[in-house]
């Protein structure tokens, strides 16, 4: 899976911060939040996003102030991922800028392997671990509690599939690359498509 992230192109940041000159102005008071955004962003990416591929880029706003102008960014520091204006004005919330770099890195990869989005306190997600585990299915838990990037992911790679409006509820499972759906729907495939592997050392689905 960590290669499969790798090949994918990287998901692009831009920072535009207080510094910079337009003719006879020039910054020369360094800008605290832009600093703070700065730290945000660079341990985001090292622990929340481990592994996801990102390009950040960093520019003077004084130098280039009209360029974030039609994205609606005016006022440093300006925060974009891929285009899209996420936070302008303050110190950026990691939490923020975690959901738009998932976002936009779920639209152009896909989630390859056996993945239940679930939490502890959910029936259904222990009896979906049941299922999996009696069948021998070798599979990742995500926590979406206790992990916000699992929450982000599994709303941004879920919604698309059973529509905006529709509540997202635990688990969420993934089998092979293919969505599944809840505990109910892996039932029915384990008790049915399921067949050993050797190859592979686990159990995979296919046709009865």
């Amino acid at each position: 899976m960590q290669n499969k992230q790798n090949d994918q192109k990287p998901v692009g940041v831009l920072l535009y911060k207080w510094a910079g000159s337009w003719g006879p102005f020039r910054v020369k008071i360094p800008c605290g939040e832009c600093s703070l955004t700065v730290d945000v962003i660079n341990d985001t990416l090292t622990t929340d996003l481990a592994g996801v591929p990102v390009a950040l880029e960093i520019r003077e706003w004084l130098t280039e102030w009209w360029r974030p102008l039609p994205k609606g960014g005016w006022h440093a520091p300006i925060v974009m991922v891929e285009g899209r204006l996420i936070s302008q004005g303050n110190a950026l919330n990691r939490g923020v800028l975690t959901e738009a770099i998932i976002n936009a890195y779920a639209r152009r990869c896909e989630l390859p392997g056996n993945h239940l989005f679930g939490k502890e306190t959910c029936p259904h997600c222990v009896r979906a671990k049941g299922y999996l585990e009696e069948a021998g299915i070798d599979y990742e838990y995500h926590d979406v509690v206790k992990n916000p990037r699992d929450l982000y992911e599994m709303l941004a790679r879920v919604k698309p599939i059973i529509g905006h409006k529709t509540p997202v509820t635990v688990p969420q499972i993934w089998i092979e690359g293919r969505y599944v759906g809840g505990a109910d729907q892996l039932s029915e495939i384990v008790k049915n498509h399921v067949e050993p592997n050797p190859d592979r050392g686990k159990c995979s689905l296919s046709a009865a």
